[in-house]
């Protein structure tokens, strides 16, 4: 046991001698090899053939340039404002008060869009609903050639049903001016078609007053009194009169 002892004593300071001596310093160069490295040539900077560097720029790969955006002016500018909006989005007011007041503003209009697509009349609910005047005939399966224009004229001026009676003076206006060429009436046309079909002229602008009258009047719904009556008459009186003068001339 004793010897045990001993030779790990003799172990444990062979390692403290080796561990505790200095480290060597590098080694100096011999006078032989100064000489050697002094007799070596100089280092010389070798530059690229012309030509390869010719061929390098010629590649795409080697072509370096500034990518610049290619949206423009109002793509930018709507960039730039849902960038506000996102920003707004994230703030710290929005997630308070103004986040109700958005969503209250979308759920309306979304029950806006919701009751327009099911047809549903919302101005009866904010006020008097317009009354609308009873028509004595079907308007989609009308024809003005086969009207009688002076007795549903007089039947809806007698009932005071004015609103009917400018629908009636304008489509007489029309099959008269069918009737001596200058149109040519078809139901799908549109009343801004005819007009352009009229040479320019007083019978032209004759005739967009009594069009923009019946525009009015029936797709309006606008309520007309006896004296507006008598205006819109006197219009449609006044173009017809000159569509006669034509005639006799």
């Amino acid at each position: 046991m004793a010897s045990f002892w001993i030779r790990w004593g003799r172990v444990l300071l062979m390692l403290l001698l080796v561990s505790g001596a200095p480290a060597s310093a590098a080694p100096t160069p011999s006078p032989a090899q100064t000489a050697q490295a002094a007799s070596l040539p100089p280092i010389r900077l070798r530059r690229p053939d012309p030509e390869q560097l010719r061929d390098f720029r010629a590649q795409r790969d080697f072509q370096y340039v500034d990518v610049r955006s290619e949206m423009s002016p109002w793509d930018l500018f709507w960039a730039r404002v849902w960038e506000r909006v996102g920003e707004w989005l994230s703030s710290r007011s929005y997630h308070g008060f103004w986040r109700y007041v958005f969503y209250a503003l979308f759920l309306g209009a979304l029950v806006f869009v919701i009751l327009k697509l099911l047809q549903v009349d919302i101005t009866g609910a904010f006020g008097r609903n317009p009354r609308r005047a009873a028509l004595a005939y079907d308007t989609e399966a009308e024809d003005i050639h086969a009207l009688d224009f002076p007795t549903l004229l007089a039947e809806a001026e007698t009932a005071g049903n004015y609103r009917l009676a400018v629908r009636l003076g304008y489509l007489q206006a029309l099959k008269q001016l069918t009737d001596a060429g200058h149109l040519e009436w078809q139901p799908d046309k549109t009343n801004l078609t005819y007009e352009h079909e009229l040479p320019a002229g007083p019978l032209r602008t004759a005739f967009a007053e009594v069009s923009r009258q019946f525009e009015y009047v029936w797709y309006g719904e606008l309520t007309l009194t006896p004296e507006h009556y008598a205006h819109t008459r006197a219009s449609r009186q006044a173009l017809l009169a000159q569509l006669s003068d034509r005639r006799a001339a």
